[in-house]
């Protein structure tokens, strides 16, 4: 880290966010030698996602054994799919175990960072000083801002509202009239631990989602010895759950009729656990199982079907001082409202902070959600940036396996533009417009795009801006190397004002 002439402090590589992304590219980078990096992180903790999302029942849907990193096996989970407490815990040991604590600078909320083209660096403005950098890595996150629907009225409302990412541990269900708003993945975890406590509980729904029978399970000492004493155990789960996931894809993509027996198999699931015939047609979906990201739950439904919980599918007209209007007249009065509204994926604030060539920021370069990019990784007119988790970088597995082989192509990156003398690159914008042209003719068929729902992973325009056109195989295969004719290069040897175009 070395000062430069405009006061600023140098660094090499700069990552916003300390999430399972920033964390990730920090201990790889470590690991190459490449101590010469600072990751900034607006929170007082590591964890991003996982550290902020405490609401009761949190938990991933994905294994332990797979949702973790491969170069740090955690022997210890006590749980198939782990619990929100232990995914903190284990990215804070990682941070420990591999010594890039030092390296982070907590409550360093990022103001924006520029790229300045004479001197071929970028500018990172924090709540807590300003650094300049070589390579800048955006570990944003796609689910570390909370989504407000807007709603007439909601700043009205008399009584307590909080999203299921900033829950509100002080307030207390016990007695109370509740109305939870959303059916999304946080809602299906959360709502089976308020309704036993509320005094009624009103579950606002637009759409039904699918839901599966849940394989989770305790992991016994015995078998937590196991991983510890035979790491290959260990692997060899991983390596399971792995090829199961893989194994969805061409249904997902090409040949649905393969999601036909996780269809029977949600019905039935549905049949079983909710017998009065109106409740189960409320929850029923009218979409392709896969359309929208299904998730699992043994006691959601037995939830929905308690004598205080009522299942409310009109539509929500207004919000008034005393609780919901609906569009059918009802006013549904109530203590407090929880939005499991999910996050704002398309409109992240942080776009707005990230300003490429020409003062062009990447909410300037994707306006209304047109998110576009090269291998989920790069995007035209911002050069020496990285985003981990970018459009169209998501994998149908755990996504700490799409932040490894994103990672793996950062590194490539600066290997080679270490080897060349090269003071920046740029994805060239035809190579950005042929992956997108190419990610578009593969999904056009997929269940997520004509399966007859909507969802985040589309654009307002029905591009498919989240999904991997592939498998998790060939994304990390692609992503092993860096092809360099598919960027503009800049030779650190000539003249650094040359506009990169």
């Amino acid at each position: 880290m070395t000062d430069n002439d405009s006061g600023a402090r140098h660094i090499d590589v700069a990552i916003i966010g300390a999430g399972f992304g920033g964390l990730g590219a920090a201990i790889r980078l470590e690991q190459e030698g490449r101590s010469d990096f600072l990751v900034f992180e607006r929170d007082d903790a590591v964890g991003g996602t996982w550290h902020v999302n405490t609401y009761p029942g949190a938990q991933c849907d994905i294994p332990s054994a797979l949702y973790s990193f491969s170069f740090a096996p955690n022997p210890n989970w006590t749980r198939l799919y782990p619990l929100q407490p232990e995914i903190e815990q284990y990215l804070d040991d990682c941070t420990d175990r591999f010594g890039i604590r030092d390296r982070i600078r907590f409550d360093h909320d990022v103001l924006d960072a520029t790229w300045e083209n004479e001197r071929a660096q970028w500018v990172i403005r924090t709540s807590g000083g300003t650094w300049t950098s070589r390579i800048l890595i955006g570990a944003l996150g796609p689910f570390s801002e909370p989504a407000t629907p807007t709603i007439t009225g909601l700043d009205s409302f008399s009584g307590t509202v909080f999203h299921s990412a900033n829950w509100d541990h002080d307030f207390s269900v016990q007695g109370r009239r509740l109305a939870v708003i959303g059916t999304g993945a946080s809602a299906v975890q959360f709502v089976p631990r308020l309704a036993p406590e509320a005094g009624h509980l009103t579950l606002f729904q637009r759409t039904p989602t699918w839901i599966l029978p849940h394989p989770d399970r305790p992991i016994s000492e015995s078998g937590r010895s196991l991983f510890e004493n035979f790491p290959p155990a260990q692997r060899a789960l991983r390596r399971m759950f792995d090829l199961f996931q893989e194994a969805l894809v061409p249904g997902l993509i090409r040949h649905r009729s393969l999601l036909a027996p996780l269809t029977a198999l949600g019905r039935a699931h549905l049949r079983r656990q909710v017998k009065d015939p109106v409740l189960r047609e409320k929850l029923t979906p009218s979409y392709a199982f896969g359309c929208k990201r299904p998730t699992f739950s043994n006691k959601f439904y037995p939830a929905l079907c308690r004598k205080n919980v009522t299942v409310e599918t009109s539509g929500i007209q207004a919000i008034v001082p005393e609780g919901i209007v609906t569009t059918d007249g009802t006013v549904h009065e109530v203590d407090a409202i929880v939005l499991g509204t999910g996050f704002t994926v398309a409109g992240h604030s942080g776009f707005r902070r990230i300003v490429g060539r020409g003062g062009i920021s990447l909410a300037d370069t994707w306006p209304g959600g047109e998110m576009s990019s090269y291998r989920g990784t790069t995007v035209h007119g911002f050069p020496n940036f990285f985003m981990v988790l970018g459009p169209n970088s998501v994998v149908y597995t755990s996504q700490v396996v799409t932040i490894e082989a994103q990672v793996n192509y950062v590194l490539a990156a600066l290997r080679a533009m270490d080897d060349k003398s090269l003071a920046a690159i740029e994805v060239t914008r035809t190579a950005q417009t042929q992956f997108a042209d190419y990610t578009d003719e593969r999904l056009a068929g997929s269940v997520w795009n004509s399966g007859g729902c909507s969802s985040y992973y589309l654009s307002p325009s029905g591009r498919n801006v989240t999904y991997w056109p592939g498998s998790v195989r060939n994304f990390t295969r692609r992503m092993a190397t860096i092809e360099l004719d598919h960027y503009h290069c800049r030779s650190a040897t000539v003249d650094s004002t040359k506009e990169l175009v």
